[in-house]
């Protein structure tokens, strides 16, 4: 294996007129997926971008995202996707960090991207639903063989937060994300050509990145994409596609099956779902299966192990509530605070070694080796692993909040919180929520004289970063508990019981 585009090329040869990408209706086959790409290389390559240079992505989950994914990975770039919920700011930092050359962006995003280029002097190239408009990029003959690339040469940089300080970029490689794909759909979901795969999570995100698109790509099967997750066009899908295999976080799970739509939902071709993000409910996994007559598998990953590291593998016991058993290729540990590991059920933090393990993370070596200090990746979760070697997340080291399946890091939050000149103090925590499991709150105290209300703080904050991160609740607080050094301790804030 080389460069990771090596899997669409040699499906697309091999079945040229098989669907590979289903949306609202219309096909988008194998050899038009890969006719796609190979001319935006070409394109790319007549704009400048030559191999290794970072091509930024800001796409919905429309057909044009597969198209300059694999087009960049032809012309040997390495992919930068980006939430598209992204503020002007917040991409600044990305595109200054990864130094992308060129970013192919959706309409409604481009002036937000525009503003966010400014520093980093990045290429806006608009994007219709299958590719760059007219006009934006040079002009050049289609590349339609991959450029030749290394194993360990960078195929992705995802950006991952943490709990302080900017986000990071993981840095995974060609044979990590092509091992991880091929593992998922081989040994997990047991994918075929005659497959159709739910693309309902974003592909901007590392699990339907490669756990939805480029491993339904190895299989040769269809993947029909829902722009932004909404539970009644997922039900209308699963219908009209006949969908085998859905992936999710559990509150999609949850969304669907209580929808009214869904009593009359002929599921009959629905065989496996996966679901990983955060803990799936058990009731809601027993209700969905019984309802829909399908398996839930769950597992367990993160953008640095590319991402896929344990699961509740199709052929063994599943264990409901555990996040299953290492994958093939990769190694799972709980360690104490010194890397020892620790005795069955014992409460450690997971260690993860394998070929799924990031390269590290993009330009900051001091990071990767605090990450992974002896050829073991700390994931700052917090597990139990039984007799069997299934392991079950207890809590997370880091306060990172998880609210729908999407990361919030408490830390970049607060920052914004800061700087609004009537805000003396804050933290910001998890508050527990039916549907999304954990949503943001945020502990306030104002300055004295301050004419701002909590409202227009929570306004404020809205406006400056992506929406699924701000603070849905927010209170107001004289001052913060805090500990002998002064430090904040975000562990004793807590949302005011309502009475």
């Amino acid at each position: 294996m080389t460069n990771l585009a090596t899997n669409l090329v040699e499906t697309a040869r091999r079945s040229p007129e098989s669907p590979a990408i289903k949306f609202r209706g219309s096909d988008l086959s194998y050899g038009q997926l890969h006719a796609l790409a190979a001319r935006v290389a070409g394109d790319l390559r007549a704009s400048g971008v030559e191999p290794g240079d970072r091509v930024a992505i800001i796409l919905p989950n429309v057909p044009a995202f597969p198209v300059v994914f694999f087009g960049s990975l032809l012309a040997g770039a390495i992919v930068v996707p980006m939430n598209p919920l992204l503020k002007a700011g917040e991409i600044d930092f990305f595109f200054s960090n990864s130094g992308a050359k060129v970013a192919f962006v959706w309409p409604d995003f481009v002036e937000e991207a525009t503003k966010g280029a400014l520093n980093a002097g990045t290429h806006i190239i608009p994007c219709g639903p299958l590719g760059p408009q007219d006009g934006a990029l040079g002009t050049g003959a289609p590349l339609t063989e991959p450029e030749e690339r290394d194993d360990d040469d960078t195929a992705i940089v995802l950006y991952t937060s943490g709990t302080t300080g900017r986000p990071k970029g993981a840095e995974l490689t060609h044979r990590n994300v092509h091992l991880n794909a091929h593992r998922s759909s081989v040994e997990i979901q047991q994918t075929t050509a005659d497959d159709v795969v739910m693309g309902c999570l974003p592909l901007f995100h590392v699990f339907g990145l490669v756990v939805g698109l480029n491993a339904a790509v190895i299989a040769g099967a269809s993947l029909a994409l829902i722009p932004r997750f909404d539970p009644a066009e997922a039900i209308k899908v699963i219908a009209d596609e006949k969908v085998t295999i859905m992936m999710g976080v559990p509150t999609m799970y949850a969304a669907i099956l209580n929808h009214p739509a869904s009593d009359s939902l002929d599921a009959t071709s629905l065989r496996t779902c996966c679901s990983g993000g955060s803990a799936m409910p058990l009731e809601v996994m027993k209700a969905f299966e019984e309802k829909f007559g399908c398996i839930i598998l769950e597992g367990y990953g993160l953008s640095e192990t590319s991402p896929v590291a344990s699961f509740n593998m199709p052929d063994r016991e599943r264990k409901p509530g555990t996040i299953g058993v290492p994958i093939p290729g990769c190694e799972m540990k709980v360690v104490d605070l010194d890397g020892n590991e620790v005795r069955p059920r014992e409460v450690g933090e997971i260690a993860i070694r394998g070929d799924n393990v990031m390269k590290g993370y993009w330009q900051n070596p001091e990071a990767t080796a605090e990450a992974i200090p002896d050829g073991w990746f700390r994931t700052g979760d917090l597990a139990t692993v039984d007799e069997d070697g299934y392991f079950t997340i207890v809590d997370r080291k880091k306060d990172m909040i998880l609210r729908g399946g999407m990361n919030v890091y408490p830390r970049e939050v607060e920052e914004v919180l800061y700087s609004h000149p009537d805000v003396l103090e804050a933290a910001v925590v998890s508050v527990p929520d039916d549907l999304l499991g954990e949503d943001v709150g945020a502990a306030v105290a104002l300055r004295p004289g301050a004419t701002a209300t909590l409202q227009d703080v929570q306004a404020y904050v809205k406006e400056r970063i992506a929406a699924y991160k701000y603070p849905r609740h927010i209170w107001a607080v004289e001052e913060l508990p805090k500990g002998p050094t002064g430090k904040i301790l975000r562990r004793e804030v807590h949302k005011p019981v309502e009475g």
